[in-house]
């Protein structure tokens, strides 16, 4: 079979900067490269410059696909949130991987509609949450539900133990950030003056003028990274704080997880069905009691860290690729 992934971002295989995309550009990449390996021939389509091959993958510019689209036939197309790009392949299967949320409004202003009603599209939705959140009234011919799957750079084969009392923000998005930031200075360094929060993916020229004084209360904004330092981070720190605003699926939280922390939240959206409360995570109400749980955590003896840390990784497991690969074959058999 023939299959195209659409994925309508800046990135190519032979990019530099691969370790630091995002979580779409991500999920596109592994997947596509786990597939190649079968008899399929999979192809990437990005805003590239050039066409690049590697075994049964093949990078596609955008440009390129959409000029010749008549010189390619492909049995299936996998697009990321944007269905567009099936109104050029009249004769393939359509599937389009939803990842963020749809509203009516939104897919009419960016002119997504009429290809979602006169295409025969099969909708995957990353959460149950997300599928929830998305209207009856686009007519998907079929809704399945596809978790995304855990990157293989966060998969450690050894555990570590000897946690420093260090918390990560890793939420690109900066909603409740700053009642965070307030809580921590108001209530956590005053208890601990040497647990430090690590503020990653925020740009950090947004918190310039106040980055000097966030340091004073061992609060460090680190911006984008590349995954093998957060995951560094991650493997050394004690929880994260990921509080649950609009979160369609969070991989923040799995990654965290499968590297052995566990993630405080108030359990809302996606988060509600990836986080057990006093077992991968806990679950607060309010900004107080976020800071309580925090500074109960660090308190705790450490056979009892050992055991969160244990939980997590165990419930990250279900989000393997090898768990995850069955529900993609099973779609392109089926259909």
């Amino acid at each position: 079979m023939n299959i195209l992934f659409y994925c309508p971002f800046k990135f190519s295989l032979e990019s530099k900067k691969i370790k630091s995309l995002g979580g779409i550009e991500s999920l596109n990449l592994e997947l596509t490269q786990h597939l190649s390996h079968s008899k399929n021939k999979i192809y990437l389509a990005s805003f590239c410059n050039k066409e690049f091959k590697k075994k049964n993958l093949i990078n596609l510019p955008i440009s390129k696909l959409k000029k010749e689209s008549h010189n390619y036939n492909f049995d299936y197309i996998v697009s990321s949130n944007d269905p567009n790009i099936f109104d050029l392949f009249k004769n393939s299967k359509k599937i389009l991987w939803i990842h963020n949320t749809l509203a009516i409004e939104k897919a009419f202003r960016k002119k997504k509609l009429l290809s979602i009603l006169k295409n025969k599209i099969t909708a995957v939705f990353v959460s149950k949450y997300l599928e929830s959140k998305t209207s009856n009234l686009y007519f998907f011919n079929k809704k399945i539900i596809i978790p995304n799957f855990l990157s293989k750079k966060f998969i450690i084969n050894k555990c570590n133990y000897k946690r420093k009392n260090n918390f990560i923000w890793s939420v690109q998005r900066e909603k409740g950030l700053k009642e965070t930031l307030n809580m921590w200075v108001d209530y956590i360094y005053p208890k601990n003056k040497k647990t430090k929060l690590f503020i990653f993916g925020i740009d950090k020229s947004k918190f310039r003028k106040l980055k000097n004084y966030y340091k004073k209360y061992n609060i460090i904004f680190l911006g984008r990274v590349k995954k093998d330092k957060l995951k560094k981070t991650y493997k050394t720190s004690l929880g994260m704080i990921c509080l649950g605003y609009d979160e369609t699926f969070c991989l923040n939280a799995i990654e965290a997880n499968a590297c052995g922390l566990p993630v405080i939240t108030f359990g809302e959206t996606a988060l509600k069905d990836i986080i057990k409360n006093n077992y991968n995570g806990l679950i607060v109400k309010d900004y107080r009691s976020l800071s309580l749980k925090i500074l109960e955590l660090l308190n705790k003896d450490q056979l009892i860290k050992m055991k969160y840390i244990n939980n997590s990784i165990r419930s990250s497991k279900k989000y393997h690729f090898n768990k995850i690969e069955k529900k993609w074959f099973n779609l392109f058999d089926n259909k």
